[in-house]
């Protein structure tokens, strides 16, 4: 079979992302789906080095642009989250049609803003959504769909990045699903501090992996 891995048209209906699709060496897990922050995208370092650490973990992960260049022009869109929401149920759907990864539980990873898209677009798609994780994330921007959420999820904030550790405890409050909080001490909002984004990484994969594998047995043996 030929690698699926690598960058894709990420296409349903008449809506068309570009995402990079990275498979594991072994048959993989669970699929993730990045939803970016404000700025960032399919080539973002940071979550490209938390994706990785997902794939050594046995994880597929699918990097997006949820936004077009022509879109990203214009800084409003960047907090539309019903416009990013729909793109990752755009790519969710995608996801749920390609073969090689259509039986796999699919978990939401969101920082910054995306994490607002990622909540909202779970709470949209109810138990089709395993897992997800939120890194320095604006959960509060999913608003009035977060009592709707039933995917477990977990919020992960620097200790340094007082203001994003206010409105993640908000939201956690709202949260009705299975949830946490995990503070990494003197991590900052970007989690460029040493050792930071390695904890990220270590806290997501075993979030995902906890998560998926309930999700793994109730669907099944892949036809």
């Amino acid at each position: 079979m030929p690698d699926p891995s690598g960058v894709k048209t990420v296409q349903f209906g008449r809506e068309v992302l570009q995402g990079v699709l990275a498979l594991p060496d072994s048959p993989p897990l669970g699929l993730v789906i990045f939803a970016h922050g404000s700025g960032s995208g399919r080539l973002s370092p940071r979550n490209q080095y938390v994706a990785e650490g997902l794939r050594q973990a046995g994880l597929a992960t699918l990097l997006l642009d949820l936004l077009t260049p022509q879109e990203e022009a214009d800084r409003d869109n960047v907090f539309d989250i019903e416009l990013l929401a729909g793109r990752l149920l755009v790519a969710t759907y995608w996801a749920q049609n390609e073969p090689v990864l259509g039986d796999l539980p699919i978990g939401y990873f969101g920082a910054s803003t995306g994490a607002g898209a990622a909540l909202a677009a779970a709470a949209d798609l109810g138990h089709e959504i395993a897992a997800v994780v939120s890194r320095g994330g604006r959960p509060d921007l999913a608003g009035a769909a977060l009592p709707d959420v039933g995917a477990p999820t977990l919020l992960i904030v620097g200790g340094a990045d007082e203001p994003v550790i206010a409105v993640n405890r908000k939201a956690l409050a709202q949260l009705t699903c299975v949830k946490s909080l995990v503070i990494v001490p003197g991590a900052g909002h970007l989690f460029e501090e040493r050792g930071a984004l390695d904890e990220v990484v270590v806290l997501s994969r075993l979030w995902f992996l906890d998560n998926f594998a309930p999700a793994a047995i109730s669907a099944g043996p892949a036809s």
